[in-house]
C-alpha cells in the first residue's frame, strides 16, 4: 500500500518541504564554511590588479571596485595582488601592505564588504623578478632606471625574458627577511579587518619562482629537490599563520602547470597540495596556471583550468577553487555540482559585470538577494 503524502501543515511536512527546497538550491548558491568563516555562496571575485594605487594605498577606485562586487552578491571579494614590500610591487601603482597607512586605508573597505554580506579577502604577494614594469595601458614593458625601475630579487639571477631586468639572487638573509615580511603583512591584514588571506604562489611571482625548476637553479636548501623548492612557500605559510588566527581561513593560489616541458606540472601541484594539507594550515588551493615564462603554450578555452582543480581536489583531498574563462552560470554550476571544485573564481566576468552573481541566481532559479535600495530595478 502506498504511503500517504505528508500533511503539508504538519511538522514533518514542513521539514520535508524545507529539505526539498534546500536540495533545489543551485550548488554555487549553497553556503560553505572555512573554519569560523561562513561564505554565503561558492562565488569568488578573483584578485585582479587595478594599477590605480598611490604609494601602495587603496583609494576611492579600490573602494568602489571591491565594494560593488560585494553588493553584487559575491561570496568572497578579493583585493588584487598586494605587495608585502616596495620591491615586491608589479607596477608602481599596485597595492601594498608594508605600512600602517596602507593598513588603515583598507579598513573602510573591509567594513563595507562585510556589511554587504561578503567575506573581505586579501592576496599577499611579492613580484620577484616580474616587478618594475609599466601599467598595461601604458605598454606594460620593463621600466628603465630613468623611468623609476627598482632593483628586483628572485631565487636565481634569471630574467623573466628578453629586455627584463636580471634580478639579484636572494641570499639566506634576504630569504629569511622576506618570509618575515609575510608575517608582518598578515598581522596588518588582520588589523585591517580582512577575514581571509590568500598567499600568491602562482603566475611567475616569487613563491612560484621558488617552486619551478625553470626559475629556481639554487644549490642550497631552497633549490634542487622538490622538498627544497617548496621550502620557501611552506615557510611563508607558516609565517602567515603565526600572525593569522587559527579560526580564520588561509588559501594558496598556485599555477598548476607552467605549460612548458621540464617545468612545474600537475603532478608537482598534487604533491604540493598534499604537503599543504598535511600542515593543517591551508584550507583551499586556488588552481590557476602559467605566468612563469614567456614561452609557455597553454591550450586556452572556457573552463580549461577546471581539470587542475578537479585533480588536486580528488587526489589531495583538499578544497579547491576553479578559475579561468568561467563566464556562464551553467558552467559555474556544473563545476561545483559535479565535484570538480568547491568554489568558482571569476575574474574578467566580474570586471565587466559586478552583479554577475545576482544575474546567475536569476538564470539558475535561485533566490535573488538584491539590496533593498536596488530591488525595484530587478527587471531581468
Amino acid at each position: 500500500m502506498d504511503a500517504k503524502p505528508a500533511n503539508p501543515h504538519s511538522a514533518r511536512g514542513e521539514n520535508e518541504r524545507k529539505v526539498f527546497q534546500r536540495d533545489r538550491t543551485p550548488h554555487i548558491f549553497r553556503p560553505i564554511e572555512f573554519r569560523s568563516v561562513r561564505v554565503r555562496n561558492r562565488i569568488t571575485m578573483s584578485p585582479m590588479c587595478q594599477y590605480s594605487a598611490e604609494n601602495g594605498v587603496a583609494g576611492d577606485w579600490h573602494f568602489q571596485h571591491l565594494c560593488s562586487r560585494a553588493v553584487g552578491g559575491a561570496g568572497i571579494v578579493f583585493t588584487e595582488s598586494v605587495a608585502i614590500e616596495p620591491r615586491g610591487l608589479i607596477t608602481s601603482h599596485c597595492l601594498g601592505l608594508w605600512n600602517d597607512e596602507q593598513r588603515d586605508a583598507y579598513a573602510r573597505i573591509t567594513k563595507f564588504v562585510k556589511e554587504a554580506g561578503a567575506v573581505p579577502a586579501i592576496q599577499l604577494s611579492h613580484s620577484g623578478r616580474k616587478g618594475a614594469v609599466g601599467r598595461p595601458w601604458e605598454g606594460g614593458k620593463p621600466l628603465t632606471k630613468e623611468q623609476g625601475a627598482w632593483p628586483l630579487i628572485a631565487p636565481s639571477a634569471l630574467a623573466f625574458g628578453d629586455g627584463y631586468q636580471v634580478p639579484t639572487a636572494m641570499d639566506a638573509d634576504t630569504i629569511a627577511k622576506t618570509i618575515e615580511l609575510y608575517a608582518i603583512a598578515a598581522r596588518r591584514a588582520r588589523e585591517a579587518g580582512f577575514q581571509l588571506i590568500e598567499v600568491h604562489a602562482a603566475h611567475g611571482y616569487i613563491a612560484h619562482e621558488f617552486l619551478s625548476p625553470l626559475a629556481n637553479q639554487r644549490t642550497d636548501r631552497y633549490g634542487g629537490s622538490f622538498e627544497n623548492r617548496t621550502r620557501f612557500l611552506l615557510e611563508a605559510i607558516a609565517a602567515v599563520r603565526s600572525e593569522w588566527p587559527d579560526d580564520m581561513p588561509l588559501f594558496v593560489r598556485i599555477s598548476a602547470t607552467d605549460w612548458v616541458e621540464g617545468g612545474w606540472d600537475l603532478e608537482s601541484s598534487v604533491q604540493l597540495a598534499q604537503a599543504l594539507k598535511a600542515t593543517g594550515k591551508v584550507d583551499l588551493i586556488d588552481c590557476s596556471s602559467g605566468g612563469l615564462v614567456q614561452k609557455q603554450k597553454p591550450v586556452i578555452h572556457p573552463g580549461y583550468q577546471v581539470p587542475f582543480a578537479a585533480a588536486v581536489r580528488s587526489r589531495a583531498g583538499i578544497a579547491t577553487s576553479a578559475v579561468g574563462m568561467i563566464y556562464s552560470p551553467d558552467m559555474a554550476e556544473q563545476i561545483v555540482a559535479n565535484g570538480q571544485a568547491d568554489m568558482v573564481s571569476l575574474g574578467r566576468a566580474m570586471l565587466i559585470d559586478p552583479y554577475w552573481p545576482q544575474r546567475a541566481a536569476k538564470v539558475l532559479r535561485a533566490e535573488v538577494n538584491w539590496p533593498a535600495q536596488y530591488e525595484r530595478g530587478d527587471i531581468y
